[in-house]
């Protein structure tokens, strides 16, 4: 798997979890200190995420971290 691949599966992981709990991008971002342009490139595979960007996120989405990752 690239790292492009890799990135497009946790963001589409991430919209998953996030219309789960029935919030949208700028919801999502409030929690996590971020402005919602930064969750989509996220969402979208367009940015290569830091552990700590995607511990917020799973923090925010109130999941554990691994949680990001299975798909």
């Amino acid at each position: 798997m690239t790292k492009d691949q890799l990135s497009k599966k946790v963001g589409k992981r991430i919209v998953e979890l996030r219309t789960k709990k029935g919030l949208n991008q700028s919801d999502l971002a409030r929690v996590c200190g971020k402005d919602r342009q930064a969750i989509e490139k996220i969402e979208n595979g367009k940015v290569n995420s830091t552990t700590y960007s995607l511990y917020t996120i799973s923090e925010a989405l109130e999941v554990e971290l691994y949680e990001l990752f299975k798909f």
